[in-house]
């Protein structure tokens, strides 16, 4: 490693050794909020070392190397094994390099997902139920929980929008984490194909909004929302649930809907059986959008424009096309297309998720790149 990157790392080594220090301390899971951010930081930093030591062993391996080739007077097969040594040392430095670039802070949150049925009537509704599967086996094939917190159903099956919470492992890395794999599918999704409606076979474009927010957690609502969620700025109602919820539909009042005052923010829950859990759920909802609304006001008042060049300012901005008479889907933000829908929808989205990341990550390193050049003497 060259004197600059040891430079970097050593604050990096200093605060790893005390987090496992903190890590071993029993105390420490009394408060399994702060537990759970000590874990995550100790994941991230635990893959930056290990890829650190990676680097320094490829590094010793291909000083050797060059050294025997050197005494060997030119020895073909020495020669060319310091060559594959060179090359994989770039590869794993490249690599370091990458994670120990800017990153969006909130890469290792969970989310609050929405769905929500858009220009189109009954058949964007009917989407909106085909992407939230979409997004339940995406999640459940990395391993993730998804939980519907609200939803609203329509007479076809169709979802006029559902708010789902998705979570990973407490310990996973930054890089892994749910909110970094799903952050760019926030926007505006058209779908185009056939209705079920339509009896003249004509293709019609409809549209669903998806948001996705890191999710805020106690420990958050403790530090930063202590405030705005005080029980002044609260009003909560209850009221008697409507549609599929389960033997107390229509029968007690279990629906709750929670007004936070001074921002208008409304958050109505009715899936779960009891007004408790529906309290617990639309609270949950609430901070999150409290979270994301403090967020925003933050990078509003910076001059710094967006963390990520890839992450939409506009919300509503259109950012993928489901083609189903072509069997294709198209991302309109990084040009990538593939001619896989049918796996798509069935939960297929690594390349998809993986052409907005590198999007990202490119951006990230760039503007981390312009910043080095513009502090330089």
């Amino acid at each position: 490693m060259e004197a600059g990157g040891e430079d970097r790392l050593a604050p990096l080594r200093q605060e790893h050794a005390r987090l496992q220090d903190a890590m071993a301390d029993p105390a420490l899971h009394d408060d399994p909020a702060r537990a759970r951010r000590v874990a995550r930081r100790y994941a991230e930093l635990d893959t930056v070392l290990a890829a650190a030591a990676q680097v320094e062993a490829t590094l010793a391996d291909l000083e050797t190397a060059r050294e025997l080739a050197e005494l060997g007077e030119g020895d073909a097969e020495l020669a060319a094994e310091a060559e594959q040594l060179a090359e994989r040392w770039e590869t794993e430095r490249d690599h370091l390099e990458d994670l120990l670039a800017p990153r969006d802070p909130d890469d290792a949150r969970d989310v609050i997902l929405e769905i929500k049925a858009g220009a189109g009537g009954e058949e964007s509704a009917l989407f909106a139920g085909e992407m939230l599967r979409m997004y339940r086996s995406y999640a459940e094939h990395r391993g993730w929980r998804i939980e519907v917190l609200t939803s609203a159903e329509t007479e076809l099956g169709g979802l006029k929008d559902v708010t789902a919470a998705i979570s990973g492992s407490s310990s996973a890395a930054p890089a892994d984490g749910v909110y970094a794999h799903l952050k760019h599918e926030a926007g505006v999704h058209r779908v185009q194909r056939v209705p079920v409606t339509e009896s003249a076979g004509r293709i019609h474009t409809s549209a669903v909004g998806v948001l996705v927010l890191p999710e805020a957690d106690e420990a958050d609502e403790g530090e930063l929302l202590a405030e705005a969620m005080t029980p002044a700025n609260l009003r909560i109602d209850v009221f008697r649930s409507s549609g599929p919820g389960g033997q107390s539909v229509n029968t007690t009042d279990s629906a709750v809907r929670i007004t936070h005052l001074p921002t208008g923010i409304v958050v109505s829950c009715q899936d779960q059986k009891s007004q408790l859990q529906n309290r617990d759920q639309a609270l949950r909802i609430l901070r999150t959008r409290l979270l994301d609304a403090r967020r925003l006001e933050q990078e509003q008042a910076s001059s710094a424009t967006r963390r990520s060049q890839v992450r939409t300012v506009d919300r509503s901005e259109r950012i993928r096309t489901y083609n189903f008479p072509e069997s294709r889907v198209a991302d309109h933000r990084t040009g990538y297309k593939a001619g896989n829908l049918s796996q798509v929808l069935a939960g297929d989205l690594g390349d998809l998720i993986a052409s907005s990341r590198d999007a990202e990550r490119a951006a990230r390193l760039a503007e981390a790149q312009q910043g080095a050049e513009e502090g330089a003497p």
